[in-house]
């Protein structure tokens, strides 16, 4: 198990080293959002255009720790060319991978969260790590929360 979490932390570091899609997008047309994590100081920009309900452009800014920059950056990668219904079952699903249930619990009141959909993970598996260091887990959904306050705006 240590070759693929040896493989896992190189991955990591590629993203921190060389973010994918830096940079920012004209605001309008792109969606925008800025997140910000009080307790470290980390900050994550997201900036996404959407057409016909296609995510066609996508840039990541911000500054923190190298779990924020290379998760919001591997995010970025992830979701560019992708529609809001994959794009919200990819969040989705590595959030509950990191054990984080922001999802609302079903209406039939049974407490029970629903299953996360089965979606092809690829390099986000990498940071499956994180759930090792609960205090890490915020930095490593920063970015995504931040998408999900940019395509509500």
């Amino acid at each position: 198990m240590a070759g693929l979490e040896d493989l896992y932390k190189e991955i990591v570091i590629d993203h921190y080293r060389s973010p994918r899609n830096r940079g920012e997008l004209e605001t309008p047309p792109a969606q925008h959002a800025e997140g910000l994590n009080p307790l470290c100081g980390d900050e994550v920009h997201v900036y996404v255009q959407v057409e016909d309900e296609v995510i066609t452009e996508v840039a990541i800014g911000g500054q923190g720790c190298s779990i924020s920059q290379a998760s919001a950056s591997m995010m970025s990668a992830a979701i560019k060319g992708k529609s809001l219904a994959e794009v919200r079952e990819l969040s989705t699903a590595v959030k509950s991978m990191m054990s984080i249930h922001e999802q609302s619990l079903e209406d039939d009141d049974s407490g029970v969260l629903p299953e996360p959909p089965e979606v092809e993970l690829g390099d986000l598996e990498a940071l499956k790590g994180v759930v090792k260091y609960p205090v890490r887990i915020k930095c490593a959904t920063l970015g995504w929360n931040t998408l999900a306050e940019a395509l509500q705006s």
